[in-house]
């Protein structure tokens, strides 16, 4: 009687639980966004805000499964977008192996699919309390297809972008660029609120999802790396340095400005020096963190000044901390890469490769580009099906209560 031997492929252990635990850590950043976003929002309209990131968890994940997986990263060689061939997972065993070898492809993609969630949740602090469920359900699915998927296919999965040389560590260009213009066309369309000197509800709230951003960002950065090495442990403390230096680099310049040190600047300034470093911190030496930092902090902090001067109402900053982050810290890349750091990656313009800078400059402002115009006139097609804001009687009553039917907080007595 003939023995088959089944061969079961060998994963790394420890890459594999880290990288589930990374996975666990980037689903912990949406719910810690709709915290952070809840708190900034008036209280009328917390729920509205909050439920725009929960609701990115159950949706983005049927996408995701159904096709979302599968035109990101399969096929699609040098391409724009994938194909098909693994719709629902097809084709993937439960012994199925990630592309390194380390660990399975199940665990990509499960934690693929966690940035694919909390992206487009980006973009709701922008309009907060203006835009209607409805369209925004239909928003979150259209842009995550015909924005998102594209951006990451070629850059992370094999695509244009990657076959041209371009890098993005862990997102700048792919998640916070794309988010953070997609952000500034949305205010523009929709336009303003009509109780523009709204105040923050809950600064304790905005505290608890600023350390939850910050808690999971270790995992989005550092588990970008998607195994256990020297790369891992560099972008790991790479991500926590810029994010200090960036806090303080806020705390100081609006304290000089302003004469007080305000704790939403804070928090504020911890995001910003998160969302530079995201394309850079498994790129760049130890040395540049506090670099890019100290530029994110007060480019961050111009850019939303700059932004207030303009008097464009983008309600949570969204463009100024994330667009623009985004935006420096894949400019940055172009400038502190270094192949001695990683031997995946390239040298940047400090050490002699004007090439590679100016591959990162024209994508990113490409990718900005596009996501804008491309929001902007979505924003438009879908307000032919469904209205895109809400009535004036729903914003002056909150959209907790006009939308949902529900309020954050019992105002009444016992």
């Amino acid at each position: 009687m003939n023995t088959i031997l089944l061969q079961i492929p060998t994963l790394d252990t420890g890459s594999t639980a880290f990288m589930l635990l990374a996975c666990s850590l980037v689903m912990l950043m949406t719910p810690g966004l709709a915290f952070f976003y809840g708190g900034l929002a008036t209280k009328r309209n917390i729920l509205g805000i909050m439920i725009q990131s929960f609701v990115s968890l159950g949706w983005t994940t049927v996408l995701w499964i159904a096709f979302g997986y599968s035109l990101c990263f399969s096929g699609g060689e040098g391409g724009i977008i994938g194909n098909f061939d693994k719709i629902f997972l097809n084709g993937i065993a439960i012994d199925s192996m990630y592309s390194n070898g380390k660990i399975p492809e199940v665990v990509f993609v499960a934690y693929q699919m966690m940035f694919a969630i909390i992206t487009p949740a980006l973009i709701t602090g922008a309009f907060v309390n203006r835009v209607t469920f409805k369209s925004y359900m239909i928003f979150l699915t259209v842009w995550q297809i015909l924005v998102y998927y594209p951006f990451v296919h070629m850059i992370w999965g094999g695509g244009l972008l990657a076959q041209w040389g371009v890098l993005d560590f862990a997102g700048g260009i792919v998640v916070h660029a794309t988010a953070g213009f997609a952000a500034l066309a949305s205010v523009f369309y929709v336009g303003d609120r009509r109780d523009k000197a709204s105040v923050p509800n809950s600064i304790p709230l905005v505290a608890i999802g600023s350390g939850l951003l910050w808690f999971g960002w270790y995992g989005f950065n550092a588990g970008s790396e998607v195994a256990v090495d020297f790369i891992t442990s560099t972008a790991f403390l790479n991500t926590d340095v810029a994010a200090s230096f960036a806090t303080m680099a806020w705390v100081v310049v609006e304290w000089i400005r302003e004469r007080r040190p305000k704790f939403v600047g804070l928090l504020t300034g911890s995001i910003a020096g998160l969302a530079t470093i995201t394309p850079c911190a498994g790129f760049v030496p130890l040395w540049a963190a506090p670099i890019i930092g100290i530029v994110a902090g007060l480019g961050c902090y111009l850019a939303v000044q700059f932004k207030n001067k303009m008097k464009w109402d983008d309600a949570l900053d969204v463009w100024g901390v994330h667009g623009m982050g985004g935006v420096m810290g894949t400019i940055l890349l172009g400038v502190f890469a270094s192949s001695a750091v990683n031997s995946a990656g390239a040298d940047g313009l400090w050490f002699g490769n004007a090439s590679f800078f100016m591959k990162e400059l024209v994508a990113v402002v490409g990718a900005s580009a596009y996501a804008f115009v491309f929001t902007y006139v979505m924003l438009a097609l879908i307000n032919r099906l469904t209205p895109v804001r809400v009535s004036e009687t729903e914003e002056l009553e909150g959209l907790d209560i006009a939308l949902h039917g529900e309020k954050a907080y019992d105002e009444g007595t016992l």
